[in-house]
């Protein structure tokens, strides 16, 4: 039977629960920070402990650690067995910190301040439209973050962890060519870059962004050596040359139109007629039907000023900057791939 907080029923009862369970939607934020903060994931890896060993372990409070525990596995986060000790759930298991696809470093960076605050700053936002982070940080997003080293290195940790399943996703979904130069524009450090070099191993790569995502890149392994090189630089001015297939992913999705179209125009410059462009985004369905990219949107409205889009806003700004998309892709995770020829 479903729950409150998975669908709501037909009875006003329930209906009224599922609302307030929306409504408290911040405690799951908090709760979830909670347990990413203290690494229990972490702390469960060797089997089940009860909350008094995991407070113990984390120099916390057992009663109040036992009831956060109790509302995460509600959710699916963890799972309490028949003794009242707690254990990995799949969900909980991406909150660890030593695998390969964890989840920890966005889901410190999706509930730190820099969101919450934004997040209740919707309400300005709305009556007054632009992003509601300028207002309450003083300074758009990407500026507060040169000013502050530790804010902008949790949130390249957070995008790079938010990146890894998109990264294969999209390399795995697209028919790179077996040979030339991939350009990723804004690429930050450099994960799908990566994920498509090793699986062209006759491909070069360009990683463009700026310093300091770029200090932390990700492409100085062993099975990549000689294929890549760096370059730092504004994708607002002007991006590298000769690439034959150049992407933007998750780049757009952070800013108006005017300013997608400055960025698509700096592609174009730099591309020869008949190459191609990706733009991995959320391309947004229509009607009711839920999707991330929904969620994604309000988010890019309250802290950016930026925008998801569908299939037909694409397409306008594509032509706009002398591209024409020729085909959506899916890639099996959230976003799509939108083919753009440079005409």
């Amino acid at each position: 039977m479903a729950t409150s907080s998975t669908r709501p029923a037909d009875e006003p009862g329930d209906l009224a629960t599922h609302l307030m369970e929306q409504a408290l939607g911040h405690l799951f934020s908090a709760a979830l920070r909670t347990a990413a903060h203290y690494r229990i994931a972490d702390r469960l890896t060797a089997g089940p402990r009860t909350p008094e060993q995991l407070a113990a372990a984390t120099d916390t409070h057992a009663p109040h650690l036992r009831r956060v525990l109790r509302y995460l596995a509600a959710r699916g986060i963890f799972r309490e067995d028949a003794s009242g000790a707690y254990q990995l759930t799949p969900a909980a298991r991406q909150l660890r910190t030593d695998v390969p696809d964890s989840l920890h470093p966005a889901v410190m960076m999706l509930t730190d301040d820099l969101f919450l605050r934004t997040s209740a700053g919707l309400t300005e936002a709305v009556r007054h439209g632009g992003a509601a982070f300028e207002r309450l940080f003083g300074a758009p997003l990407f500026a507060h973050l040169e000013s502050d080293p530790a804010k902008r290195e949790l949130f390249d940790d957070g995008m790079a962890s938010l990146a890894a399943p998109v990264d294969d996703a999209v390399a795995a979904a697209y028919p790179f060519p077996g040979t030339g130069t991939v350009v990723d524009v804004g690429g930050g450090r450099g994960g799908l870059l990566r994920a498509v070099l090793r699986r062209h191993p006759q491909a070069t790569g360009v990683l463009f962004d700026l310093a300091p995502p770029l200090a932390h890149h990700l492409l100085d392994t062993d099975d990549l050596k000689g294929r890549w090189r760096t370059q730092e630089g504004d994708f607002f001015a002007a991006v590298p040359e000769g690439g034959d297939v150049y992407v933007l992913k998750h780049v757009l999705h952070d800013w108006p139109d005017e300013d997608c179209r400055r960025i698509l125009r700096s592609c174009r410059t730099a591309m020869a007629a008949g190459r191609r462009l990706l733009v991995v985004d959320s391309v947004l369905p229509p009607g009711n039907a839920p999707h991330f990219g929904k969620t994604m949107d309000v988010a890019m409205l309250a802290v950016l000023d930026g925008r998801e889009r569908n299939a037909d806003d694409f397409a306008a700004l594509l032509s706009a900057s002398d591209f024409r998309l020729t085909r959506v892709l899916p890639t099996g995770g959230f976003p799509s791939i939108v083919e753009a020829v440079a005409d």
